[in-house]
């Protein structure tokens, strides 16, 4: 009885897997910023890379697979997925305010002043993108191994271990971003509340109201007898 030898590993493993929640269809929990699509496209740009590195391998150009899952190209899909989660949570803060303000008739440059700045929305994408430190660390380790295993013919298993480790902290660092998009939605809500709850002062009314009455009486008055006719004022009363 002959014992087959084990298949040899393939150099680019399926990522699938290897990122857990973030490559499974799920639905956005109700009240917070739908980011779904975004991961979609975060999960399509990597299996778009992975391709890419397959077919490399394919013809045996190992230091071309390589490079095309190099620490780059992970970065680059990464601060891609940030900014436009950053871009959809603070549009989404925006319209929150434009509706608040709607509600309560809140003039148009009041609502100015509270509008997002450009500062406010950078500090938005750097507070979302900081749980990227993981997936940082995660790749200087992948890129230490790059030259070794783009000298041998046959996959290295530190750069397919690597790489592994890679698509697992990218995982942890998407469940970070949607946390503090989920936070940074939440800190807004007073302001917002605030806003809603706006209403126009009552004072000029009144102040107007005062003034009318006071004058409807002192014609009154001047016409009645009760107060002499002003000189200014004495062709109009005859």
């Amino acid at each position: 009885m002959t014992v087959s030898a084990p298949r040899p590993q393939p150099l680019v493993p399926e990522l699938g897997p290897l990122l857990g929640r973030l490559s499974v269809p799920r639905g956005t929990a109700s009240g917070l910023v739908p980011l779904d699509d975004i991961r979609l496209r975060l999960v399509s740009d990597l299996f778009d890379l992975a391709g890419a590195a397959r077919e490399f391998a394919s013809e045996n150009d190992i230091p071309g697979a390589v490079q095309s899952l190099n620490r780059q190209s992970w970065l680059a899909a990464w601060e891609r997925a940030v900014e436009a989660a950053a871009r959809r949570v603070g549009d989404r803060i925006a319209a929150r305010f434009e509706a608040a303000a709607a509600e309560s008739r809140l003039p148009r440059r009041k609502l100015a002043a509270l509008r997002l700045t450009e500062e406010e929305r950078r500090g938005i994408e750097v507070r979302l993108g900081s749980g990227g430190s993981v997936l940082v660390d995660a790749l200087d380790e992948l890129e230490a191994t790059v030259r070794e295993a783009s000298r041998k013919p046959v996959p290295a298993s530190r750069w397919r271990d690597a790489l592994a480790a890679v698509a697992r902290r990218l995982e942890t660092a998407w469940i970070g971003l949607e946390e503090a998009a989920a936070r940074e939605e939440a800190s807004w809500q007073a302001d917002i509340a605030e806003v809603r709850a706006w209403r126009r002062p009552t004072w000029p009314l009144w102040l107007v109201t005062l003034i009318v009455l006071g004058g409807a009486l002192y014609v009154g008055a001047v016409l009645g007898g009760l107060v002499p006719v002003p000189e200014p004022l004495r062709p109009l009363a005859e």
